[in-house]
């Protein structure tokens, strides 16, 4: 059984390899491709070469040069699709009413063996059958999941003034005795009307991440990164936060991915 693997981000090609050889060592990895004309082209020859498609693909959803669904509208393809996203869970529920499976970023080997599973019980159906019109009703459901506005910028209060903060000049949010605050570039802490957990399901998770109960950070925000007792990390942030910014245990595989993207 032969897969391809589409993918533009190298930790996860890397990541999804290690796991399909540990969980389906069968399965080889045909090709890896990291864009729609990458992925197009690929097809393309392995055909001409004579070479059949492959049985299974893995496909990541937002590619270098656009959203890998417009590959379907340049090729016909017969392979079963898993999907790879790393939306939300919340922005991923349209997914599970079609046949086609998804992983989400980044993948575990719990999920990878639960979508080979289905994979298998799926193929005593024709392909054509789950392909193409689950693909059709995927972009659909993805369109619409994936048109949520997040949040562009906070109206505070200074004193006696209303300030219109962007979201672009926030280093990071925190709690301190049960208020919110964010900090921003310039330094400046401001009170916000919002739980953490309110603003986690607001802003964009490309942006911010949640490392812990009481924190959101952003890419630049983060100066170092240093190992701490308890398979945690430790954070220093720019600017400086006046308490311990700890990436909590359970956090840790999935902020490595979002730090490296």
């Amino acid at each position: 059984m032969n897969a391809l693997i589409v993918e533009d981000e190298d930790l996860s090609v890397r990541r999804l390899k290690k796991m399909i050889g540990e969980v389906a060592p069968s399965l080889h990895i045909a090709g890896v491709t990291d864009s729609i004309e990458q992925t197009v082209e690929w097809v393309q020859e392995n055909r001409a070469a004579g070479n059949a498609d492959p049985d299974l693909i893995f496909l990541d959803i937002e590619l270098s040069d656009g959203q890998s669904f417009e590959i379907f509208n340049r090729i016909e393809v017969s392979s079963a699709i898993i999907f790879t996203t790393s939306y939300d869970e919340y922005a991923l529920q349209a997914f599970k009413h079609n046949s086609i499976d998804y992983l989400l970023k980044p993948v575990h080997r719990d999920d990878l063996q639960r979508a080979l599973q289905k994979y298998e019980k799926m193929k005593v159906q024709p392909a054509g059958d789950q392909s193409l019109a689950g693909i059709r009703r995927l972009l659909e459901d993805f369109k619409k999941a994936s048109s949520v506005e997040y949040r562009q910028r906070f109206l505070v209060k200074q004193g006696q003034k209303m300030l219109s903060i962007e979201v672009g000049e926030i280093a990071y949010f925190f709690t301190d005795d049960r208020y919110s605050f964010f900090m921003t570039d310039s330094n400046q802490k401001m009170l916000v009307d919002y739980t953490l957990d309110e603003l986690a399901e607001s802003l964009d998770p490309s942006r911010f991440f949640r490392i812990n109960r009481g924190m959101m950070v952003t890419h630049r925000s983060v100066d170092k990164i240093d190992p701490y007792f308890g398979n945690r990390l430790a954070l220093t942030l720019r600017p400086v936060h006046n308490k311990e910014a700890l990436v909590s245990r359970e956090k840790v595989s999935d902020f490595k991915v979002w730090m490296g993207k």
